[in-house]
């Protein structure tokens, strides 16, 4: 998470895991744009998140230990889950490796005020990303969703 104030329009949203020993927090807007992914691995997990730059999400003291990351293919992607539960509440998306996909429904509940949901191709993953807007999104410049 940034060491500066959060900026006017991010709140800060906890979560983690299903066993809580993998926690977090990041800031992002309350209003977010989130991927339903049909890639491979996503679309086996039913994975549907947002993407937030890295410098604002920041994993809780111990964390780190019960973690694990399967990667395949390109190995940019970093697919991070807990080695206890199993959930994937976080990863480094192909995407945007500078940045943090959260999974929407690892989200604790009252932060989030609405969820724009828009579709990932991961499938063909090279002609989706050219035509998308998900770079921005880890940069800061992606369009907010509305309300």
């Amino acid at each position: 998470m940034s060491s500066g104030s959060v900026v006017p329009d991010d709140v800060v949203h906890t979560g983690g895991c299903h066993c809580r020993r993998v926690r977090w927090r990041v800031e992002a807007p309350a209003s977010v744009v989130a991927w339903i992914c049909n890639c491979s691995d996503c679309s086996m997990r039913g994975n549907t998140h947002f993407v937030v730059p890295a410098a604002k999400f920041k994993l809780q003291p111990g964390a780190d230990e019960f973690i694990t990351t399967y990667t395949f293919g390109t190995h940019t992607a970093k697919h991070t889950f807990c080695k206890v539960c199993g959930i994937t509440s976080f990863y480094t998306p192909r995407s945007n490796p500078d940045g943090v996909a959260v999974t929407v429904a690892c989200v604790d509940p009252g932060t989030l005020e609405h969820v724009e949901y828009r579709k990932a191709d991961g499938r063909n993953w090279e002609e989706w990303f050219k035509r998308s807007d998900i770079a921005g999104f880890s940069e800061g410049k992606a369009e907010a969703a509305a309300e």
